[in-house]
């Protein structure tokens, strides 16, 4: 077998996903491999394919529990043996997953970082066939990632103790450049094949609500409301925060749970299987929740408060749409929220390092939360803040955040600035931006009578402008860098590069948002594959989502590890009613096929017996490729009539007679409104192809 039959047998798919063949390729060569891929872009598969096709065992070193439970359930269900060892098994069951290990019976053993160090594991470790470690969240390795963990500076030496070294390989979904150069250094790979698939995200649809005190309860209240049925995580920042929009929602009748490392760990643990078995739709939780959730069909992540850097924003937010489906990640921004976020910083605890590292750190929080902010207050395209962050070239704007899709005004405030730089050079760059905006606005305030601010000559000479204009206006300057900041405990302005404002074609513009039309919610962005259905295809989509259910209970199992949304989706577009069918539907491996395809097949079939006319799948207007996902194409942009309806005598007839005459599958597709999957299959339970 090779990596593509693997990839179809066990996992049900017919192709890989951008930079999945390459490491693949690379790491099956014998190369050490980096992979720098965004959540839901598949970066599990890239090393779960070659482990099964390598000759011995295959080691994921991974910092959460979850995550390894969550992946050896769904490499189970999947025909896949493998195991995790961790602090949730007792010694007994550890001692057992190694010595089953060592037989041959698991191909990957998940495991946590602190169990390198073991004597036992060590032993096995030496005396086994170890053909590749992999490190997954890679970014924990560094001091300067968002989540750095000591434990993971034992990982090379474990490698190094190995009678022979392994393939080692490395990924992580954040990354700058600083954190992936630390990954390959630290880990010694050697001579690694290095891809890097790209931060975006396409199906999040990002936006910021400037929204303060009980009018966010209030926005979360509406949102919820008008998404019934929809999965959503909100996060907090303070477990005060969580417990009381906790008890707002349960209130409302809400279905909801809560999350934060108060609750007792029982508790916590039935609070978060809820939420992952769809008993509850909401979870309310602090940043201690979701790392290594695999669920994927969370459709919104809301942020009620702003997080403390871009990386734990990216990270959290891209917990939506991991099944690919369009998703929405809001943030509530109130001015409150950069106070919280540097008083969690200023009381952040530091283990094993020294104070020269402690203040190097100190210093790039206070830079992240200072990043953090301008997401929050730009008036340009969210989705660009965030590419450019993690160093990606960017272009036009996206269209498809909430920026984007908001009216603003533009005015010229050249002059404006230039007195900003007035203020600042009188100040000799020792005060921060409340005063020097107040000393431009001639703010009546005891602290700028103290510094002696009301002599300047700059005081009041903006005096006619507003408050908040003028901070939207050192905002502006700081990321154009005419003036910059600093990132001490109390950061001030401070002169930057102001060579280009002394030309007279310089302008400075600052955009200000207006009132907005509609909410968030109700603000166009792209359509969902659940768009393609019909009214008669939603239902069918919702009895198989409910089959799902049940099976996912018989098994204990989350839905999501049975069949995702959008193999569902897939499922409607296709009718499968015989096991090739099945088998061509994405997601759907041999393993999956035998224990739950007849019974989704079933559903089908009785569905179109109750249903002979209905039509579940259109081609919606405007789309280039048919819903049904099989690659066929109609470029004329016409609706699809027949996809899911059942063939008449009548057209059976005439699809033989066409096949006879020599057209080709895509022809005949075209010409009957089907896929071309559909009309193969057809044909072949007539004897033909």
């Amino acid at each position: 077998m090779n990596a593509s039959d693997i990839l179809k047998k066990y996992f049900g798919y017919d192709s890989f996903r951008e930079g999945q063949e390459p490491i693949i390729q690379s790491i099956l060569s014998g190369r050490d491999a980096l992979a720098i891929m965004p959540t839901g872009a598949g970066k599990s598969l890239c090393y779960q394919v070659p482990a099964l096709l390598l000759p011995g065992i295959t080691l994921v070193i991974s910092p959460l529990i979850s995550l390894m439970q969550d992946q050896v359930k769904s490499l189970n269900e999947a025909g896949i043996h493998a195991a995790f060892i961790n602090s949730s098994l007792t010694e007994t069951q550890i001692s057992k997953a190694l010595d089953l290990a060592s037989r041959g019976i698991y191909k990957i053993i998940y495991v946590a970082p602190e169990r390198l160090e073991s004597d036992r594991f060590m032993q096995f470790a030496r005396n086994s066939e170890i053909s590749m470690v992999t490190v997954d969240e890679a970014h924990c390795i560094s001091q300067w990632g968002q989540d750095f963990r000591p434990s993971y500076l034992k990982i090379v030496e474990f490698i190094g103790r190995l009678p022979a070294r392994p393939v080692v390989s490395a990924f992580t979904a954040t990354a700058t450049e600083e954190v992936k150069t630390d990954i390959e250094c630290i880990l010694k790979l050697d001579r690694p094949s290095v891809v890097v698939t790209g931060f975006d995200r396409e199906n999040l649809y990002y936006s910021v609500e400037h929204v303060a005190g009980k009018k966010k309860d209030a926005f979360v209240a509406d949102y919820i409301r008008k998404h019934p049925d929809e999965s959503g995580i909100i996060y907090c920042a303070t477990r005060k925060n969580v417990d009381a929009l906790y008890e707002m929602l349960f209130r409302s009748g809400v279905p909801v749970t809560s999350y934060h490392a108060g609750i007792d760990s029982n508790v916590r643990k039935k609070n978060q299987d809820d939420f992952i078995y769809d008993r509850a739709q909401v979870v309310v939780a602090t940043n201690a929740f979701g790392m290594g959730i695999d669920k994927s069909n969370v459709r919104f992540v809301i942020h009620y408060n702003m997080p403390q850097s871009m990386e734990n924003y990216y990270q959290e937010a891209g917990r939506a749409g991991r099944d690919g489906e369009n998703s929405q990640c809001i943030l509530l921004f109130s001015a409150q929220d950069v106070m919280i976020g540097k008083y969690l910083l200023d009381n952040k605890s530091f283990e094993e390092m020294d104070e020269e590292d402690i203040e190097l750190i100190r210093q790039r929080d206070a830079y992240r939360l200072q990043v953090m902010e301008g997401y929050c207050k730009t008036t340009s395209c969210l989705r660009n803040y965030i590419l450019e962050y993690f160093g990606e070239k960017i272009f036009s704007p996206c269209n498809n955040c909430g920026n984007c899709h908001r009216d603003y005004t533009e005015t010229d405030m050249t002059a404006e600035a230039k007195w900003v730089v007035n203020c600042i050079a009188e100040t000799r760059g020792r005060y921060g931006r409340n005063i020097v905006s107040g000393t431009l606005v001639g703010a009546n305030r005891a602290r700028l009578k103290e510094i002696g601010a009301t002599a300047y000559r700059s005081y009041k000479a903006l005096e006619q402008v507003n408050e908040k204009d003028v901070q939207i206006l050192i905002d502006q300057m700081l990321r154009e860098g005419y003036i910059v900041q600093s990132n001490g405990e109390y950061p001030v302005l401070q002169m930057g590069d102001i060579t280009a404002l002394k030309k007279e074609d310089t302008r400075v513009l600052i955009r200000k948002f207006e009132e907005k039309s509609a909410p968030v919610s109700d603000r166009r962005k792209k359509a969902r594959s659940t768009d393609s259905l019909t009214s008669a295809g939603y239902r069918l989509f919702e009895e198989l989502r409910s089959l799902r259910t049940a099976i996912a209970k018989e098994e204990g199992l989350p839905p999501y590890i049975i069949f995702s949304d959008k193999t569902l989706i897939d499922m409607c577009a296709k009718m499968p009613e015989n096991r090739q069918e099945m088998l061509g539907v994405s997601g759907v491996g041999e393993n999956k096929f035998r224990k739950y395809g007849q019974r989704f097949m079933d559903v089908v079939t009785e569905f179109i017996g109750a249903n002979p006319n209905s039509v579940v799948s259109v081609q919606l207007e405007g789309e280039n490729a048919e819903v049904s996902g099989d690659g066929s194409e109609d470029h004329g942009g016409k609706k699809q009539t027949n996809v899911g309806m059942r063939w008449t005598d009548e057209e059976d007839e005439r699809l033989i007679a066409e096949f006879r005459s020599g057209m080709k599958v895509s022809e005949i597709a075209k010409a009957h409104g089907r896929t071309k999957g559909a009309v193969r299959s057809r044909l072949q339970r007539h004897g033909f192809g």
